[in-house]
């Protein structure tokens, strides 16, 4: 095959070192180790990007994650050993603006592949939560995003794209097309990887328009605003106690208007997810009333999480939102 088996560079013996590791050579016993293997060799900074390089790679790829299974993503912090592995990699699949550490360290690799998922689709700016909302759905959530634009005021743009299985579909599908390019020895088998999980990701997209399509309610409350692409696809309006960033905290302004709302929009639970503290949310619940449940952002896969895989806490994802909502 086309990708080589390669000698360990001056900076993976140096981290080697500096960690107390001993020397690294090609024959590593570590057989997980980025660059030390006869496949291709993939580093993917988070699950839905390791989740992504395994079921498109198969058997061809070695796949490392620079996010241990229960660590926040958003706040991960790179040793020199995962630099190094990265350097030693044939191509590196991460999500830009999610993760500041990994989109420096990318930066100043010189990994020949380097695959953002960021400008593998489409962006948006799902708004402030701290602003005033009336709860007219989608349109009124376009209408809103143009009104914050015209006033001056800018926000991130939303990188919580893989929530989104239509939008999960078109990075699948680029990654798909970086890979054969990089190893084209096994393009075949990478595009037939691809469309087996093109048709997971439309059953998944399907379910959810079905559950969903006749409600009680269309407003959910989550801890932290992860579900902005998943409530726009699917006609529901996302309430989120803190931002994009899930460790901020919200405003008694905040606290006090999402009680409110929860009586005028019939809102029953709110969710939370496992890898944060779920204090603010169940305070919240207590104070309103409402029940609390699970809403898995789907950043990492732990024994806690309700499904083995994507597709399994996806599915997990849809019955409480079914439950939640009134499904009908």
């Amino acid at each position: 095959m086309n990708v080589r088996r390669r000698r360990i560079s001056g900076i993976a013996v140096t981290a080697a070192t500096a960690l107390g590791l001993g020397t690294l050579s090609a024959c590593s016993s570590d057989s997980s180790a980025a660059g030390n293997t006869d496949k291709f060799d993939v580093v993917a900074s988070f699950y839905p990007m390791e989740y992504l390089a395994e079921q498109i790679g198969g058997d061809h790829v070695n796949v490392t994650t620079l996010t241990e299974p229960g660590q926040e993503p958003h706040d991960l912090e790179l040793s020199a050993k995962q630099t190094a592995r990265m350097g030693e990699a044939d191509a590196v699949l991460y999500l830009k603006s999610l993760q500041p550490a990994v989109d420096e360290a990318i930066a100043q690799s010189d990994v020949k592949t380097k695959i953002d998922a960021a400008s593998l689709t489409k962006l948006e700016d799902h708004g402030n939560v701290e602003h005033d909302h009336d709860h007219g759905g989608e349109e009124h959530a376009d209408e809103h995003a143009e009104e914050e634009h015209s006033e001056g005021g800018e926000h991130a743009l939303d990188p919580h794209v893989w929530l989104d299985p239509v939008k999960y579909a078109e990075i699948a599908q680029g990654v798909a097309e970086s890979f054969e390019k990089a190893d084209p020895d096994h393009a075949g088998d990478y595009r037939k990887n691809a469309e087996a999980l093109a048709k997971k990701l439309s059953g998944l997209d399907t379910a959810y328009k079905d559950g969903l399509k006749n409600t009680a309610t269309k407003v959910f409350f989550t801890n932290h605003a992860a579900f902005g692409y998943l409530a726009e696809r699917y006609g529901l309006t996302q309430e989120a106690i803190n931002g994009l960033d899930p460790e901020s905290e919200p405003s008694p302004a905040r606290i006090k208007e999402l009680q409110q709302e929860a009586k005028a929009d019939g809102v029953t639970t709110v969710f939370y997810e496992t890898l944060v503290s779920d204090k603010t949310a169940k305070t919240l619940a207590k104070d309103a009333g409402l029940k609390t449940d699970v809403l898995d952002p789907l950043e990492g896969i732990t024994d806690k999480s309700k499904g083995e895989d994507y597709v399994g806490v996806m599915e997990a994802n849809l019955k409480a939102l079914e439950t939640a909502l009134g499904a009908k």
